[in-house]
């Protein structure tokens, strides 16, 4: 662990942990605590969907819809997918929220994909939205449009009470251990989740670029 060393008097010393220590361990905390069964759980459920024909809309908001973009480009081209973020099309997007607004974005860009039962939503998002407050209501949407057109609702958020874990068919929720940083650790810990994801023997199917360079 890295420290620095406060001076208190000429002849002793005390340590604090750096802040950069601090978030590194609390990460390797939530790590551990990770429901690993439900991330293979997770990963069947994903392989189903593709194996079936199934295609895969990836939702997410802020940062999580950076994360989208990245996992969509991973699941098409290292686990065969056929897979879509709704944030990569920006023209579509913000045209429907200057004209539809901002809550139904999502819903209607899956009704304009033609989604069907077969199909799979994967939703990223720190809390997964929550209707009662008005939070992330265009995943909300989304994901009640899904399960009403049959279509299997996955995530990795990081609240358990939230919509998307409340109603899943599979869903790891990031242990909300440190209240003052769920955000950084959701998102960050997301990212690891999904490289997991992408990287699973029941989903790979093609190799990555650096580990086939010898």
């Amino acid at each position: 662990m890295s420290t620095t060393t406060t001076p208190t008097s000429p002849t002793a010393t005390t340590t604090t942990p750096t802040f950069a220590a601090t978030f590194l361990d609390e990460t390797v905390d939530i790590v551990g605590k990770v429901d690993t069964d439900e991330v293979e759980r997770l990963a069947e459920a994903l392989a189903a969907v593709r194996d079936h024909g199934g295609r895969l809309f990836v939702l997410g908001v802020g940062g999580s819809a950076g994360h989208a973009g990245h996992a969509v480009n991973d699941f098409r081209k290292l686990c065969g997918f056929e897979a879509y973020a709704p944030t990569d099309n920006v023209a579509e997007l913000t045209a429907r929220t200057n004209d539809e607004g901002w809550d139904t974005t999502f819903e209607q860009w899956l009704l304009g994909s033609r989604i069907r039962p077969g199909d799979g939503v994967l939703v990223f998002s720190v809390g997964g939205g929550d209707r009662e407050r008005n939070v992330s209501a265009n995943i909300v949407r989304a994901v009640d449009l899904a399960r009403e057109a049959g279509v299997k609702v996955f995530g990795i958020v990081g609240r358990d009470g939230g919509h998307t874990a409340r109603v899943a068919d599979a869903c790891v929720v990031v242990p909300p251990l440190y209240d003052e940083r769920i955000t950084p650790h959701t998102e960050g810990l997301c990212a690891v989740l999904w490289h997991l994801l992408v990287s699973h023997p029941r989903l790979q199917v093609a190799p990555t670029k650096w580990e086939s360079v010898r």
